[in-house]
């Protein structure tokens, strides 16, 4: 005769283990969610979405990761150059095409969302990113296709650290709202199609560490508030169309390390404090700056100190043996003249360094001095 005493507690135990199941997958809106971000996207090579399978979306969905108490999806994680072995495998990068679907703003407890370097994954950044997804703290773009403009709300991304959105199509004007993200640290916005001016109050990113604006259609002067961004280390705003006089306040800035203006319209001397300051690596070339070379001191310590195709007149100062160091140098293409001053650092570098100015002479130039000079 069939024994039923034990069923009760062998349905009992099989109702909790259902229900545990159910509590540790994400909730099904999360993978709906998912579900309609991947329709929009069509990836050939590789097969990253082949794991997109099953109920649990935290489970083994490569890129997704949830928080392992609400269960929530945290973080995208969907980067095109890796050296995961499912690219190993394939033997390549990735390649992408499609656009970025606002269902992904589905997801209000993102934390991260990482789609970068997919090559062609074009449309716009979902206006609602920065309007529906409050949590979010890293949101890196770069490397697709995507135009249109930056969501003039990205500001009310309160806990924002990294906003990597370069070697895309963005236009239109850097949002004023940015500059209400106080925390932070890496902005990218490089190879972009950028325009206007940068926003007056730019300062106020009190925590930015890096902020790397090049090769985009910026207009306008530099403004004075970015001599306030304490923790600012490296300034990339080359290959634009900015203007006016370089600030000297950029030469007191206690940690700016990297100062990088090539390829603007900048007008007016060199800041004397620039040779003085926590800069090592100074890149002024290709804008109309005039006036003398400033002089240089046992604090003057450049890797590199680029200066070329500018209006510089006048002399090299002879104080620039005096510098702690000086790596590469360049001064060529100026109206610089006399003679060149002899010992370090001139004696690792070469004529190249000089050429195209009016009258400079001396080693390494084949160009002797006379005598006055």
């Amino acid at each position: 005769m069939a024994d039923f005493r034990h069923i009760p507690l062998l349905t009992t135990t099989l109702l909790l283990l259902a229900a545990a199941t159910t509590t540790t997958a994400c909730p099904p809106s999360d993978r709906a969610a998912l579900m309609a971000f991947k329709s929009a996207l069509h990836e050939p090579h590789i097969g990253i979405f082949k794991s997109w399978t099953g109920p649990d979306c935290c489970h083994k969905w490569y890129g997704i990761s949830c928080d392992p108490k609400t269960n929530r999806v945290a973080d995208i994680n969907l980067r095109g150059e890796s050296e995961d072995p499912i690219f190993q495998k394939a033997g390549r990068t990735g390649y992408m095409t499609g656009t970025i679907s606002p269902a992904i703003c589905g997801l209000n407890r993102l934390s991260s969302l990482t789609i970068s370097d997919w090559k062609g994954i074009s449309g716009e950044i979902p206006k609602c990113v920065a309007t529906m997804l409050p949590s979010l703290r890293v949101l890196d773009l770069v490397g697709n296709r995507l135009g249109g403009e930056l969501p003039a709300d990205i500001g009310r991304l309160h806990r924002l650290t990294v906003l990597n959105v370069a070697d895309n199509r963005i236009a239109g004007r850097i949002p004023r709202s940015l500059t209400n993200l106080s925390g932070l640290m890496h902005l990218d916005l490089r190879n972009n199609r950028f325009t206007g001016s940068i926003p007056t109050d730019f300062g106020r990113l009190g925590m930015l560490s890096r902020a790397l604006l090049s090769r985009n259609f910026l207009t306008g002067s530099i403004p004075d508030s970015v001599s306030r961004i304490y923790r600012l280390a490296d300034l990339d705003l080359s290959l634009n169309r900015l203007s006016g006089g370089i600030p000297p306040l950029l030469g007191r800035m206690a940690v700016l390390a990297t100062l990088n203006l090539d390829g603007n319209r900048f007008t007016g001397g060199i800041p004397a404090d620039l040779f003085s300051s926590s800069v090592t690596n100074l890149n002024l070339s290709r804008n109309a700056l005039d006036g003398k070379l400033p002089e240089f001191g046992p604090r003057s310590y450049f890797t590199v100190l680029d200066l070329s195709r500018n209006r510089l007149t006048g002399g090299i100062p002879a104080s620039i043996t005096s510098a702690s160091y000086v790596g590469h140098l360049d001064l060529s293409y100026n109206h610089l003249c006399g003679k060149i001053p002899a010992g370090s650092p001139f004696d690792h570098l070469d004529a190249a360094s000089f050429e195209f100015n009016d009258c400079l002479c001396g080693s390494p130039l084949k160009r002797p001095c006379l005598t006055k000079q």
